[in-house]
């Protein structure tokens, strides 16, 4: 008998296999998804976030001096000067550093170092578990990846800072090979006290060479890497004893050390000499080559993503042709000025300080700084306070072209026929602030014209424009249009920007470079104190070619040219006046003439001066001493060159924001002014209310005189 077969069942057999195809396939999916995913993040990490190290670590090994050249009037290029480094000099090779001082780091920091090939896989892994269990952050580096740590300073606690490490790491050590990582990293450092690398370690805390440290020596400088300000045997001897003992423990464990050894290294007692690492240099750098090494060293760590500190070791030793854009003629000129403290101005209250100035001079048309001083007098030691670039001064009124006048003519606000008027705060009234300036002097003019209010360096129309600006327009072009870095995000401010009273002021360098834009029809270049720089095979490194950017119009700057030339011919830059060529700029004064300006330009040169005392007191002086040294400095590069005009523009009619003249001469009378018109123009509406009537009066008796006559006739 046939049995009828169900055809909705199925051997179990036949479902096991079924779902193990099942399973099998969402594996797959997963495996090949995962591998995509893999590949994907390899790709990104290899192409978006991992930069390769443009960086030659033979270079720190080569002990060549680097120099700085000039173009003469010629156009040849002669030696300026040849420099090095105390620090860089001492490098010490491989084969001079001890056997036992490379085992006490490996011992210390990476004791898989010569088993992994960049990444301690296990010290990884160990480190991302415990940052997910709420362990310590990271860490797990290798000495491969301190290295590099060191090199760039990328040490931000970030996922992405890690992953970048970690690839630059497998790619250092594709090219270098273990002992040339323990070569550059112990050369590299920092070991407190100032010193980079084994040898000024050896120095400062042994007085002796790398080379001659004992086992005991070796581990206790080691132990200072891991937190030099901790473990310094300067700060504190115990803290380091007990880190040497650390470092020697494990260099027994490691089998660095036999137990005689390390008994012997752990008895022997340190006898911690301040040694000298650093001899000085006979002659200092000038002003102008401080400059240039450190704008080489900022760019360099910037192109080739590495610390400044790793770039100031390149540029001191890796034999680099630095070509400047100083001129030797005009450099030689500002420094007759600057160094005869005879020539310039003298305080009239006998203060004993010395008067202290700082000065950029720039070709506006190509950002080349041809000259510069950081003090007056004779120089003395290198790198010093350099005033023209490194301190920050608060500019008063010198910052109102840039921060007020300029933006506001950008923008359409006012013209230098604009009419405004100068009073006090019983009669002004800013929008958006309850705070308003008061006048130096203390002397208002009622209404006058935009070019009139520059030209005497009226503050009370300068707070009116800002307040029309807005000070955060004003703070946004002085940062994105300008180039000023030193302004801080708190001095987007009425009092900052209005009156240049900034919470930590502006360089000379950069009110220079801001000018420029006034000087060049709107067009700022950025200022350059070198163009190119070569390394020892000639391959240029850095080329520094001009860069510019529009901060403002054509139009704007030459409206701007034309105030300032009144202001510099016929306001309070009087002073700066030269024989033979016009001058367009403004002076500058700060609470309490603490700090005195005067930034300027003429068709040839751009320059910005500043003057003051190192710390700051009232300064007495017949006329403004900035403006002074200015015209001094000025008149004398400008000897002999082709007269020049300015291209201006009086920029158009008055825009009447700050209302029509008889508004504002409504606004500038007193209340009692005000209630005494009223009652004049109430009398006059009278009279001649009375005027009329008798008109009428008059007009109706002459018209019934005429119909009587009328009538008669």
């Amino acid at each position: 008998m046939d049995i009828a077969r169900d055809t909705n069942t199925e051997p179990h057999g036949g479902k096991f296999s079924r779902a193990m195809r099942i399973i099998g396939t969402i594996l797959l999916i997963g495996v090949v998804t995962g591998l995509l995913f893999v590949c994907i993040f390899a790709f990104y990490v290899k192409t978006c976030i991992t930069p390769g190290l443009d960086l030659d670590l033979n270079d720190f090994t080569l002990n060549q001096s680097s120099t700085i050249y000039y173009e003469d009037a010629n156009g040849d290029w002669k030696e300026l000067t040849t420099f090095y480094d105390s620090e860089d000099r001492i490098w010490v090779d491989g084969n001079e550093i001890p056997q036992h001082m490379k085992d006490a780091l490996v011992a210390i920091e990476d004791k898989r170092f010569y088993k992994h090939n960049g990444v301690d896989w296990f010290r990884t892994a160990h480190a991302a578990l415990n940052m997910f269990t709420g362990g310590s952050v990271f860490g797990g580096s290798t000495i491969t990846q301190q290295l590099i740590k060191n090199l760039t300073q990328q040490d931000d606690i970030t996922v992405q800072r890690k992953l970048l490490e970690i690839f630059q790491a497998l790619d250092l050590e594709k090219h270098y090979d273990k002992e040339e990582i323990l070569e550059y990293y112990l050369n590299a450092v920092y070991f407190g006290e100032g010193c980079y690398g084994v040898q000024t370690a050896a120095q400062t805390y042994f007085g002796k060479d790398a080379k001659d440290l004992s086992v005991a020596e070796a581990a206790a400088i080691v132990g200072i890497t891991n937190l030099p300000t901790y473990y310094d045997p300067f700060y504190s001897v115990e803290n380091n004893k007990e880190r040497q003992e650390d470092v020697l423990r494990e260099m027994y464990k490691q089998g660095y050390l036999n137990k005689d050894e390390y008994e012997q290294a752990k008895a022997e007692e340190l006898d911690f000499v301040r040694g000298e690492n650093e001899p000085s240099r006979a002659t200092p750098y000038s002003y102008y080559e401080e400059v240039v090494i450190s704008d080489v060293i900022s760019d360099l760590a910037e192109a080739k993503g590495i610390s400044r500190e790793a770039a100031r070791r390149l540029v001191y030793n890796a034999g680099y042709e630095i070509y400047a854009c100083i001129d030797m003629d005009i450099q030689a000129k500002v420094d007759a000025i600057y160094t005869d403290l005879d020539a310039l101005p003298k305080a009239r209250n006998g203060t004993d300080s010395q008067l202290q100035s700082g000065i950029v001079i720039i070709d506006q048309h190509t950002g080349e700084i041809k000259a510069l001083c950081g003090g007056t007098g004779e120089k003395t030691i290198s790198f010093g306070l350099n005033r023209a670039t490194k301190t920050t001064r608060p500019p008063g009124s010198s910052i109102k072209p840039i921060a007020v006048y300029g933006p506001a003519v950008e923008y359409g606000l006012i013209s230098p026929s604009t009419l405004v008027l100068d009073a006090d705060d019983e009669h002004i009234k800013l929008s958006h602030t309850s705070w308003y300036p008061k006048n130096s002097p203390n002397t208002y003019d009622g209404i006058i014209t935009i070019l009139t209010a520059l030209q005497k360096s009226k503050n009370t129309v300068s707070a009116q424009i800002m307040d029309k600006l807005t000070p955060a327009a004003s703070y946004d072009f002085l940062t994105s249009r300008l180039g000023i870095v030193s302004l801080i995000e708190e001095d987007a401010d009425y009092a900052a920007l209005a009156l240049g009273q900034p919470h930590y002021g502006i360089t000379v360098r950069e009110m220079a470079q801001a000018y420029t834009a006034l000087a060049n029809d709107g067009t700022l270049t950025y200022a350059r104190s070198y163009s190119m720089v070569k390394d020892r095979d000639g391959k240029i490194i850095l080329d520094n070619q001009p860069k510019t950017q529009t901060a403002f119009s054509q139009s704007t700057a030459r409206t701007m040219t034309y105030m300032l030339q009144n202001a510099a011919a016929y306001g309070t830059g009087y002073e700066s006046r030269l024989s033979n060529m016009p001058v367009a700029g403004k002076t500058g004064t700060t609470t309490d003439n603490r700090d005195r300006w005067f930034c300027g330009y003429t068709p040839y040169y751009t320059c910005a001066v500043w003057t003051g005392y190192d710390t700051p007191e009232y300064m007495s002086f017949s006329g403004n001493p900035a403006t002074q040294i200015w015209q001094m400095v000025m008149e004398s590069i400008h000897d002999g060159l082709e007269r020049k005009e300015f291209n201006i523009s009086y920029g158009g009619g008055a825009t009447g924001i700050f209302g029509t003249r008889e508004e504002l001469e409504e606004q500038s009378l007193t209340e009692e002014e005000r209630e005494e018109k009223e009652r004049e123009e109430e009398e006059k509406r009278k009279q001649e209310e009375e005027e009329k009537k008798q008109q009428e009066e008059q007009q109706d008796q002459e018209q019934e005189s005429t119909g009587i006559a009328d009538r008669i006739f």
